[in-house]
C-alpha cells in the first residue's frame, strides 16, 4: 500500500518564528547560520535579496504586524486612513510606547487599553482593528513631535458628516453612546466631550462651532452633497476659461418662435422616452387634439412647450441661493401639472438613479441646489450659465419625474435672456448628450459636455424656423429624427448644402 507523506512547506519569502513549530524553528536557525536565510528583525527571515524586503513587508503587512506585535489594535491617523500606511507609517494601540523601524515602514507602538468592545480580528489573527467609535475618539487626542498620530478636530467632524450623510442621523447617535462606554476603558473623557459636542451640534442639539462649512449646513438644518459641489465647481472653473461659441437668436417673429418650441418639445420628450411620430406631436401642441390611448405623455408633450413660449418661463433664469428651491419647485408644478402621480412641485422623497448613477440623496437636495446655485453669477452669462444651470438641475434631479425636460428648460432660459439661440437636442444625438453627462458625472471632466453642447446650439441655429414643414423635412433630412448612431450620421443644412450635386 502506497504512503504519501504530507510535508509541511514554509514560503522562504518571509519566515516568522511565531507561526513555527519548535523543529521549523531549529530548521530555520540552521538555515539562517548556513546563510540561506537573512534576518529582517528578530523573529523574522527571508530568503529574499535585502532590496526586496520592503515589497515584501507591505505585501504581508498584517501577518507581520500580527507576529510582531500580538494583541495589538490598528490605532489613530493609520485606523482612520483605514489601516494603510501614512507617509509609511503605521499606529498601532498597544501596551507600551516604541518606535520600530521596518524596510519600508514605521511602526509607532502607542501605549494605551488593547483590544476594546467593538474592536474585530483581522484575518482572523490576534492583531485587530478598532471600532468607528474608537477611531474617532483616537483622533481627537493631543499629538506632539514630528509624527502626529491624530486626525484632529476638523477631520472628526468631516468623518461625522460623512456618516450622517451616508446612514442617518442614528448612525452618529449609535457611535456616541459607543464611545460612551469606551471612555472609562480608554481613559478619554476630554475626548468624548468633544466627540458628544461635535455630534450635537450637526444634528442641532447643541451649539458648539463647527468648522467645515458640510458641518454647518447639517447644523442649519440644510445639508448638501460635498461630492457634487466639487463636481459643480470643476465645471464651473472650466465655463469660466472656455471662450464660447453662442449663435444668436433664429426666432425674430412669433410664428417662429412657436415652431422651434414646438420642436424644442418634441425632441426634449423623446430623450426621455415620450416618443410621437412628429405628425401626432403636431396636432397634439399645435391643433389641441391629445391622443386619447396617451393622455399624459400629450401633456408632457404640452408642457415643455407651454413654457418654452410662455415668457414668464422662458426668460426665467436661475437664481442664486435659497431663492432657487420655490423657483424651481414653481417650474415643476407647472412643468407636471397634468401628472398628480409624480408629486408636481414637491422635491423627491427617496434616491431616484439613472443606470449606475445615483443622484444627490433627498436630505441633501436643498443643500446642494442652495449651495451650487451661488456658484452662477460669478459664470459668463449666456451659454456658460446655460450649461451649469442645466448640469446643476439634472445631477441634482431633485423631482420623482421630468428633471430632465426641466434642466433642459432651465438651460434654454439662460440663452433666451441674452437672445441667444435655444438648444434643440434631437434624437440622433441623445446618446452623445447622454454620454458626455455620464463623464463629467463619473469622471468629472466638463470638456466633451461643453464641446458638444456647443456644437448642438450651433446645429440648432443653422435651421429656418419660420415654416414648420420646412424645417421638419430639413431636420428629416439630416438625420435628426434617427435612433441608430451605427447607421446615420447627424448632419447640418450647411453639410447638406456642401453635398448636393
Amino acid at each position: 500500500m502506497e504512503t504519501t507523506l504530507k510535508k509541511t512547506t514554509v514560503d522562504d519569502s518571509l519566515i516568522f518564528y511565531a507561526e513555527l513549530n519548535k523543529a521549523e524553528v531549529r530548521a530555520a536557525q540552521r538555515r539562517l547560520k548556513a546563510g540561506t536565510l537573512r534576518r529582517i528583525v528578530p523573529g523574522v527571515l527571508t530568503a529574499c535579496a535585502e532590496e526586496e524586503w520592503p515589497a515584501i513587508i507591505a505585501l504581508h503587512r498584517t501577518r507581520l504586524l500580527a507576529a510582531l506585535f500580538p494583541g495589538a489594535v490598528i490605532g489613530y491617523r493609520t485606523a482612520f486612513k483605514g489601516g494603510i500606511p501614512v507617509d509609511g507609517v503605521m499606529h498601532l494601540s498597544c501596551s507600551y510606547n516604541k518606535v520600530v523601524e521596518l524596510p519600508g515602514l514605521k511602526v509607532v507602538m502607542v501605549k494605551s487599553q488593547g483590544r476594546a468592545a467593538g474592536d474585530q480580528p483581522m484575518s482572523g489573527r490576534n492583531f485587530y482593528f478598532p471600532s468607528q467609535a474608537r477611531i474617532l475618539l483616537e483622533n481627537l487626542t493631543t499629538s506632539r513631535g514630528a509624527i502626529k498620530k491624530a486626525m484632529g478636530r476638523v477631520a472628526v467632524e468631516e468623518r461625522l458628516v460623512s456618516i450622517c450623510e451616508s446612514r442617518g442621523p442614528d448612525a452618529l447617535n449609535h457611535i456616541r453612546e459607543e464611545a460612551r462606554e469606551l471612555t472609562g476603558v480608554l481613559g478619554f473623557e476630554r475626548e468624548f466631550n468633544a466627540l458628544n459636542e461635535l455630534i450635537g451640534s450637526i444634528l442641532g442639539t447643541k451649539s458648539a462651532q463647527l468648522a467645515t462649512t458640510a458641518g454647518q449646513a447639517w447644523a442649519a438644518g440644510m445639508p448638501f452633497d460635498a461630492g457634487r459641489l466639487v463636481l459643480f465647481e470643476t465645471l464651473a472653473a472650466a465655463l469660466r476659461e472656455t471662450p464660447m461659441h453662442q449663435k444668436a437668436s433664429k426666432t425674430p417673429t412669433a410664428t417662429a418662435r412657436i415652431n422651434f418650441a414646438f420642436l424644442e418639445s418634441y425632441f426634449s420628450n423623446f430623450i426621455e422616452g415620450t416618443e410621437f411620430d412628429v405628425s401626432e406631436a403636431r396636432k397634439i401642441v399645435l391643433e389641441g387634439k391629445l391622443i386619447d390611448q396617451r393622455p399624459k405623455d400629450s401633456h408632457d408633450i404640452l408642457g415643455v412647450f407651454r413654457q418654452a413660449i410662455n415668457h414668464g418661463w422662458s426668460n426665467q433664469t436661475l437664481a442664486s441661493g435659497e431663492a432657487v428651491l420655490c423657483q424651481l419647485q414653481q417650474r415643476h408644478a407647472d412643468l407636471m401639472r397634468e401628472r398628480p402621480e409624480v408629486a408636481p412641485g414637491e422635491f423627491k422623497d427617496r434616491d431616484n438613479f439613472a443606470g449606475n448613477t445615483t443622484f444627490v440623496s433627498p436630505i441633501n437636495l436643498r443643500g446642494t441646489l442652495v449651495e451650487a446655485s451661488k456658484l452662477l453669477p460669478g459664470i459668463p452669462p449666456g451659454m456658460a450659465r446655460a450649461l451649469l444651470s442645466m448640469f446643476i438641475a439634472s445631477e441634482v434631479h431633485p423631482f420623482l419625474d421630468g428633471n430632465g425636460r426641466l434642466a433642459r428648460l432651465v438651460m434654454n432660459a439662460e440663452l433666451t435672456v441674452v437672445n441667444a439661440c435655444r438648444i434643440i437636442v434631437p434624437t440622433l444625438f441623445r446618446e452623445e448628450y447622454l454620454d458626455c453627462l455620464r463623464v463629467l458625472t463619473r469622471k468629472g471632466d466638463p470638456k466633451p459636455f461643453i464641446a458638444a453642447m456647443q456644437k448642438i446650439q450651433q446645429w440648432s441655429a443653422a435651421f429656418d424656423y419660420e415654416d414648420l414643414d420646412q424645417v421638419i423635412d430639413a431636420m428629416k433630412a439630416c438625420n435628426a429624427f434617427e435612433k441608430s448612431l451605427m447607421q446615420y450620421q447627424l448632419l447640418s443644412p450647411t453639410e447638406l448644402a456642401s453635398d448636393a450635386p
